[in-house]
């Protein structure tokens, strides 16, 4: 039983090496658009190969500005611009889209009335009041009407501190701690 055992393991050693062999090495990264991938480090170099944009990719090294990069059996040299090691194939200049309109055209008013009655104050895009006391109309706006491509920041106290709402569409209400309780607002 002994020199069996002896046996089984001595092929078990042959055949770890290739299973460790096998795992993946490198850093994980993202193509952020279509790679060509060159021989060596530098536009001088043969192409020999192409990997897809947005795809899970294994970073094996880098020098200066090209990395060796593979996935599956393509492997070969890209520009470090074209890779990101986010968690996500995204830039990461690419900031995040939140969906507010602005830039107008478009105007916003803020009515001192709930369903949009009442005195009214109105802006386009670019107007900004940092402290409506100075325009005696602070505290006193119930609901706001949004038309056009245009977004509006309201906030408690004077030069938008305390509690902020960013506003895309109109609002017959405004939120509990807005109500009767806007002191800076800016149009987007």
């Amino acid at each position: 039983m002994k020199p069996f055992f002896a046996v089984l393991c001595a092929v078990f050693l042959l055949v770890l090496p290739p299973i460790g062999a096998a795992a993946q090495g490198g850093t994980p990264a993202w193509s952020l658009r279509p790679l060509v991938l060159m021989e060596g480090p530098g536009k001088a170099y043969d192409v020999v190969g192409r990997i897809d944009a947005e795809v899970r990719i294994r970073v094996d090294r880098c020098s200066r500005d090209w990395c060796r990069v593979h996935r599956g059996h393509a492997a070969g040299w890209t520009s470090l611009h074209a890779i990101t090691f986010g968690v996500g194939p995204h830039s990461p200049y690419a900031f995040p889209r939140l969906g507010y309109k602005w830039g107008g055209p478009g105007v916003v008013c803020l009515y001192e009335g709930p369903n949009f009655t009442g005195v009214s104050l109105c802006g386009k895009s670019g107007f900004k009041a940092r402290d409506l006391l100075l325009l005696d109309a602070d505290n006193r706006f119930s609901s706001v009407s949004i038309e056009g491509n245009v977004s509006v920041l309201l906030c408690r106290d004077r030069d938008f501190h305390d509690y902020c709402v960013r506003l895309n569409d109109s609002k017959a209400r405004l939120p509990r701690l807005l109500d009767n309780g806007v002191s800076s607002m800016r149009v987007y």
